[in-house]
């Protein structure tokens, strides 16, 4: 693989998995090559390559990794194959900011320091990301790195979304709804703007980002004014191991009939349930499409996930004022047109009217020409905001010297 001499990359790193990707250092970020490890924390996990430019594609076994070791084998991989030194800067998606930050930023002592402060605020991705931070310092001590934050889209809702039911006192510890999948977000609006116009991008706008995590934000003017996420990417709609939201009196009830422990609550609600707990066999939603027809229980985890999503599109356009475009996204939202059919079944009366030709193909728009609601697919791309936000930095770094 024939990189070229300078280029960004992107880290997105999940609680199972971290994606990368390497771009050319240009006007517009151009992505040589895309990546990602996979099956982290179990015996397989595996590294698939792809090179754009010559269309290679590579996929093999690396034994068992967790987040640390698999950042060692990418920073051994990218010393072999690109070289540290070709590198201009590396971008992390950092899963939560808090409260605090609202824009990417150089990664710095102040910044790690606050990371690791509310690292409790997202046990499932903050430590290791910071993990990874800090490898990457340590094996290239001068290469500038930037945080990138999921939760910056979030930060513009108005204070009734924000705020959380609970006393006020909490606010202090920065406890409050703060939102996710925000660098995906932040780029549909972009791309919508492209494809559409401002004028549509700056309408009534309720995005579906539909995957193993799933939410769902209300946009208006180019601005969240809801989500459904919210102080943990546990909330919400139900997910594929992740509950969505919950009666919080169910915490008090599992620690009297079983003794169950608020760590122990925690693991259920973000690795065992969702459509995994609910089917008790998967928490694929292409397995359970296929095993519907014959196990009941599979049958009702796609029609839960499919009536709480749509719920969640009725409370967002009573939020909006009404609607103007839904867009789908995702791995599920962008290739399920058995999902997105159910999930806009019965909204006639908001004006969403699906062509069935139209999603059966995964058109760009699938709405019908009649319709008054334009219902588009939109093919996410974080690793994309991520370049542009680290190239943005790095212009301003150079502006400075």
């Amino acid at each position: 693989m024939n990189m070229q001499e300078s280029s960004v990359l992107t880290i997105n790193g999940g609680s199972s998995s971290i994606k990368f990707a390497l771009f050319a250092v240009a006007d517009a970020p151009i992505r040589q090559l895309r990546g990602k490890i996979d099956r982290l924390g179990e015996r397989d996990a595996t590294i698939t390559l792809t090179d754009l430019a010559s269309g290679e594609n590579q996929i093999r076994s690396v034994g068992a990794l967790d987040h640390r070791s698999a950042t060692g084998y990418l920073l051994d991989w990218l010393e072999e194959r690109v070289g540290l030194a070709s590198l201009k800067a590396v971008g992390h998606r950092i899963v939560n900011g808090g409260a605090r930050y609202k824009e990417p930023q150089p990664i710095t002592s102040e910044l790690m320091d606050e990371l690791r402060r509310i690292s409790a605020y997202a046990p499932e991705h903050l430590p290791s990301e910071i993990a990874m931070i800090e490898l990457f310092s340590g094996r290239a001590p001068t290469l500038l790195q930037a945080a990138c934050f999921d939760t910056a889209f979030h930060q513009h809702m108005p204070r009734v979304a924000k705020i959380l039911p609970i006393p006020r006192r909490y606010e202090a510890l920065g406890v409050e709804r703060l939102g996710f999948h925000g660098l995906s977000y932040a780029f549909l609006v972009e791309e919508l703007t492209r494809v559409a116009g401002v004028e549509a991008a700056s309408s009534r706008v309720i995005m579906a980002h539909l995957g193993n995590g799933a939410s769902l934000s209300a946009v208006r003017g180019g601005k969240c004014i809801d989500t459904t996420m919210g102080f943990t990417p546990a909330a919400g709609v139900p997910m594929g191991t992740r509950s969505g939201d919950l009666d919080p009196g169910l915490v008090l009830f599992f620690a009297q009939a079983e003794g169950l422990s608020a760590e122990r609550f925690h693991r259920m609600v973000n690795h065992e349930a969702g459509l995994l707990g609910v089917s008790e066999t998967s928490s694929d939603l292409r397995d359970l499409l296929d095993r519907e027809t014959r196990d009941v229980r599979a049958s009702e985890a796609v029609d839960l996930f499919c009536y709480q999503v749509k719920k969640s599109i009725g409370s967002f356009a009573t939020a909006l004022g009404g609607l103007d475009t839904l867009v789908f996204t995702g791995g599920i939202g962008e290739n399920s047109s058995a999902i997105r059919a159910r999930i806009c079944a019965d909204l006639d009366f908001l004006g969403v009217q699906l062509d069935a030709t139209r999603n059966d193909g995964s058109e760009p728009v699938i709405s019908t020409d009649s319709g008054c609601v334009c219902v588009r697919v939109i093919a996410t791309d974080e690793e994309m905001m991520i370049a542009k936000a680290v190239s943005g930095i790095l212009d301003r770094t150079h502006s400075k010297e």
